[in-house]
């Protein structure tokens, strides 16, 4: 069949159809198109509403969110200025508890001062009329209480609990009050450690009079192995070999000569 022959059929079939549809049927899809618009309409404007009430209640939720936010971070600021405040006062009464301490100790230092002062000078430790009365009769200076070695026990363990005042008054006393005894060097000694971590130069003078007074003493291979420690706290690195060298040479079996060697080979001799 050919192209013309279709062309003319469909023609037909559409003319037949067209004249079979009434009025009335045009006007029901008609009315069912608008229907469905209407509904169409209807339900985008519901959907739109929708929508909407979900965009106010984000925006609720994002608002709240924020509020409590700031909230949390006024509350967080607060806290930690409240810590710092709280830090600060703890550093005051710590301050203030150290301060009293220290106060404490100088007070405790200089009354056990005053009591060594007034047990040496004290004969038989009394300070009263009896005791003028006993110089009287001796007819010249009273004996001090303390021995010596009295002294220099009690001054050694004021060293030991780290009141190194008292200590150093001790010491000294002793050396007034008995410059010939055999504790001296010692003294001398022990005045030099009193003062190694805070004024090295005072104990290196006390140090040197051990050496230079008493060389044969126990305590001069100590004293000089001890300056040698004190030239390598100020990068002397000579004066320390040679002050080890010493030691070992001078005092070749005392243990500051072992120690002595150790330091010299740290120090590449």
């Amino acid at each position: 069949m050919s192209p013309t022959c279709w062309r003319s059929l469909t023609l037909a079939a559409l003319a037949g159809i067209g004249g079979c549809v009434s009025p009335s049927d045009v006007e029901k899809v008609r009315n069912q198109v608008a229907s469905l618009r209407t509904e169409t309409a209807r339900q985008d404007s519901v959907r739109g509403a929708r929508l909407n009430e979900i965009i106010r209640l984000q925006q609720r939720i994002m608002d709240s969110l924020g509020l409590a936010v700031r909230s949390l971070r006024g509350d967080t600021r607060q806290d930690l200025y409240n810590i710092q405040q709280q830090l600060v006062q703890l550093q005051e009464l710590t301050g203030q508890s150290q301060q009293r301490l220290t106060e404490l100790r100088t007070q405790l230092e200089a009354r056990g001062a005053e009591i060594g002062a007034a047990g040496a000078s004290s004969p038989g430790g009394a300070t009263g009329p009896a005791g003028a009365a006993d110089t009287g009769r001796g007819g010249g200076a009273a004996a001090p209480s303390a021995s010596a070695d009295q002294m220099y026990e009690a001054s050694v363990a004021q060293l030991r609990r780290g009141s190194t005042s008292t200590a150093r008054i001790g010491f000294r006393q002793l050396l007034q009050t008995y410059p010939t005894s055999e504790r001296v060097p010692d003294a001398l000694y022990f005045l030099g450690q009193s003062f190694a971590a805070e004024n090295p130069d005072s104990a290196a003078a006390y140090y040197r009079q051990v050496l230079s007074r008493y060389p044969q003493s126990a305590r001069a291979s100590a004293a000089l192995y001890n300056l040698g420690l004190l030239a390598e706290r100020r990068k002397d690195t000579a004066s320390a070999k040679d002050a080890y060298q010493r030691v070992i040479r001078q005092y070749p079996q005392s243990n500051e000569a072992a120690l002595a060697r150790d330091r010299l080979k740290n120090l590449g001799r």
